[in-house]
């Protein structure tokens, strides 16, 4: 049985362009036995590949990947080095070029002018950047891009990649601070084979890689055992690579003349290899483990974002730069089977029909359906079919990106939710509503549910009711139906229990991630059993997910569970020292050591966090707290009263601040401090409701009241702020007031015990 209400549980944080080359001519029985290897197999490069495989080698050269990154020659800058100069800001930067040698003169870590040496080249197309070396292995990104465009697109010109903003020298986006960094920021995906080789106790890196660019094995993966079985004339089932990117095998796409669309000859029956390969760099993700795992899915080696703000519209819609592969996985072409090699040819990485896009598109769609006006119902204009299908947004100002999942227009759910919709690419001129309307008029009414209209809910406070209905539509992507379960609210009613217990059995590992994510809402106990269930999941991303969250509980799990639980944590480890160049890994190094006892390595990690980033309030905080729980409140009171020092402006230091004095009964200040938290970070909710419950905790009762109904107006679907209002009320003897507010609560947050108890109490 369920418990109708679950309570919740505090959590803590843990915190590019590669196609498939597919190997022809190798045509041997998967019967003859391959040849002995011994080793592991080791990276050759590109050129080797080249004897057996000469066209598709000719293809890559060229390539946006061949030519990722190269060492800055004549050969290789695009950009105009002659004396130019370039202002942004009231700052003047300006590129020259001195005996073959390429110079940026322009500011400093100080702000002051210096001249750089460049020493690679980033990019081709549309845009090139440039890199320079700085001490300690660090290659840092300039931001003055030559925009390698036409000039009658608009190119031939040097520009700020942040036009609109004066990135100043203390800004921590500036070009030489650790935002702008190579090694961590862009290395995995412009070279073949990079390790990253960062010391820690140095601060300090020593990068390599095979290639310099994205090579055949970059996406292949190491190729000695291939061409050792290519010599003896002995190949396995995988000619001796890891992987198989082959994922058209027999089938063929044959056209219904009756729909207009074609369909496989054959039902898919594993997962398309090709997109979990290129999501290695064609996705957002972070980072699961320190080395790729070719063959594997993408989630055995990286943590793949979800449909999450800011980087996605709540439809969907790309919104920052998710690159590609949270995009395809919402598509209907991905859903029925399409692979990126469909459309790109995988080693040149362009459209298999030319540079028409809507050309690739009558491959599988017939013009004589769809490139009509029956389709369209645009009389005397024919639109492409990326202008509605595919819409593009720009970044780094000049690189338009299409948005790869294929949808269908809908204005009215763009309306609804607040992104854009492909109709005013071309009807900037009229309001959303003729829009919408127009629309209505031309293809009707009768539109499919969309999952954006829950997610929207979700982000502005409409409860868990839309996100339960966007979980169980089996017709909703599961990348979507994932994000929908990792926005689940608490407190948790027994139907909300029992769609993240369904989840976490998927065979989909999104939406176990999306369940996983939703556990610390759930009863503890229940946390603690499927939680600990996950432990043992066959993806990588999912194991160490669950051992983050059950790290800080360690002396409440199982006995039997505690190897599950240790092999977990030294995989979560291993993601966390994969970038222990951030302080955001050091503070989440230092979590994990402090929930296992080792106070001092802990310390040491929050420390060197500090180091760092000094400004940042959280390295501070997490330091602050462990010394609390130490003993030590005069070591945590000195270290938040020197963060205010450094940033006064900063709630979280005054919120951490307050917290403390109230643990020492120091209660007039901690409220001072609460107060100023909540009045500096009005956008913080938790920090409203702290100071809310702090208020009337010291007599204050009906201040408390009249800041929770100021702050319930801008967040009305917060459970918590609306449930401490309401028992206030009650408090007060305003039992009707209460009962109005938990009415509405009742509304958001259905089958809530707690709600319906304080309802039948009022």
């Amino acid at each position: 049985m369920f418990m109708k209400s679950v309570a919740r549980a505090p959590v803590r944080l843990i915190s590019l362009v590669v196609t498939v080359l597919i190997v022809a001519g190798c045509d041997q029985s998967d019967d003859t036995p391959p040849s002995i290897v011994t080793g592991p197999p080791a990276y050759v490069g590109s050129q080797a590949c080249s004897t057996c495989h000469l066209a598709e080698f000719e293809r890559w050269q060229g390539s946006h990947h061949a030519l990722a990154m190269q060492a800055a020659n004549a050969n290789t800058v695009l950009g105009d080095f002659s004396g130019t100069e370039i202002e942004h800001f009231g700052q003047f930067s300006a590129f020259y070029e001195d005996n073959g040698n390429y110079y940026v003169r322009t500011d400093n870590a100080e702000g002051e002018l210096e001249d750089f040496p460049v020493r690679y080249t980033f990019g081709v197309m549309p845009l090139q950047q440039y890199l320079v070396e700085f001490p300690g292995g660090r290659l840092q990104t300039l931001p003055l891009a030559w925009d390698s465009r036409p000039p009658d697109s608009g190119g031939q010109r040097w520009f700020h990649i942040y036009p609109d903003e004066a990135i100043v020298s203390d800004d921590p986006l500036h070009w030489t601070g650790r935002e702008q960094n190579w090694n961590y920021m862009c290395a995995e995906c412009h070279s073949t084979n990079l390790q990253k080789n960062y010391d820690v106790v140095t601060d300090s890196f020593n990068t390599t890689w095979s290639e310099i660019n994205v090579g055949c094995e970059g996406c292949h993966g190491p190729a000695s055992t291939h061409i050792a079985q290519t010599e003896s004339g002995n190949f396995n089932s995988r000619h001796g690579f890891r992987s198989d990117l082959d994922d058209a095998e027999r089938a063929v796409w044959m056209m219904n003349a009756d729909t207009g669309i074609a369909t496989r000859s054959e039902v898919r029956l594993r997962p398309p290899m090709q997109p979990e390969a290129c999501g290695r760099c064609h996705s957002r993700r972070g980072v699961a483990s320190s080395e790729y795992a070719f063959g594997g899915p993408l989630m055995d080696s990286h943590q793949v974002s979800l449909l999450d703000d800011p980087l996605y519209f709540a439809d969907g819609q790309i919104r920052e730069e998710v690159y590609v592969y949270g995009s395809f996985l919402q598509s209907r072409m991905y859903q029925a089977g399409v692979s990126c090699g469909d459309c790109h040819e995988p080693h040149s990485a362009e459209l298999r029909t030319g540079s028409v896009p809507s050309d690739i598109c009558t491959t599988c769609h017939l013009p004589e359906k769809f490139a009509t006006e029956d389709h369209h119902r645009h009389p005397g204009h024919e639109p492409a079919c990326v202008d509605c299908h595919m819409t593009s947004r720009d970044f780094m100002v000049v690189d338009g990106r299409r948005d790869h999942s294929f949808r269908i227009p809908r204005p009215d759910i763009s309306a609804a939710v607040r992104s854009p919709d492909a109709c005013s690419g071309c009807h900037a001129d009229r309001e959303a509503s003729w829009i919408a309307a127009s629309f209505s008029d031309l293809f009707g009414d009768d539109h499919p549910p969309h999952y954006g209209t829950a997610i929207h809910a979700a982000r502005t406070g409409g409860g868990n009711t839309p996100l339960l209905a966007a979980i169980g539509n089996l017709n909703f992507p599961g990348i979507a139906r994932a994000t929908a379960l990792s926005l689940l609210r608490p407190p948790y009613s027994e139907r909300v229990a029992e769609t993240i217990q369904a989840a976490k059995s998927s065979g989909d590992p999104l939406l176990r991630l999306g369940a996983l994510r939703a556990m610390p809402g759930l009863q503890q106990e229940l946390w603690l059993q499927w939680a600990t269930e996950l432990l043992d999941d066959p993806v990588r991303a999912l194991r160490i997910e669950a051992a983050r969250q059950l790290s800080p509980m360690r002396g409440q799990i199982h006995v039997r569970a505690e190897p599950s639980l240790a092999r977990a944590e030294a995989e979560l480890l291993d993601a966390i020292n994969a970038i222990a160049e951030r302080p955001e890994a050091q503070i989440n190094l230092g979590n994990l050591l402090a929930e296992s006892g080792d106070a001092g390595r802990s310390e040491a990690a929050f420390r060197r966090a500090m180091q760092m980033d000094p400004l940042a309030p959280a390295p501070r905080a997490n330091l602050a707290d462990l010394y609390s729980r130490m003993g030590r409140d005069a070591d945590a009171e000195a270290l938040l009263r020197a963060g205010l020092e450094l940033r006064p402006d900063d709630g979280t230091f005054r919120h951490a601040l307050g917290l403390l004095l109230v643990r020492q009964q120091r209660y007039d200040e901690a409220l001072d401090e609460l107060r100023l938290a909540a009045e500096q970070q009005t956008h913080n909710v938790r920090f409203a409701y702290v100071y809310a419950v702090a208020m009337n905790s010291m007599g204050r009762q009906q201040a408390a009241v009249d800041y929770l109904a100021a702050v319930r107006q801008d967040f009305p679907g917060e459970f918590d702020i609306s449930w401490a209002l309401a028992t206030m009320l009650r408090d007060l003897g305003r039992n009707k007031d209460a009962r109005q507010v938990a009415t509405e609560l009742a509304e958001i947050y259905p089958g809530v015990q707690p709600v319906q108890n304080l309802l039948m109490a009022l």
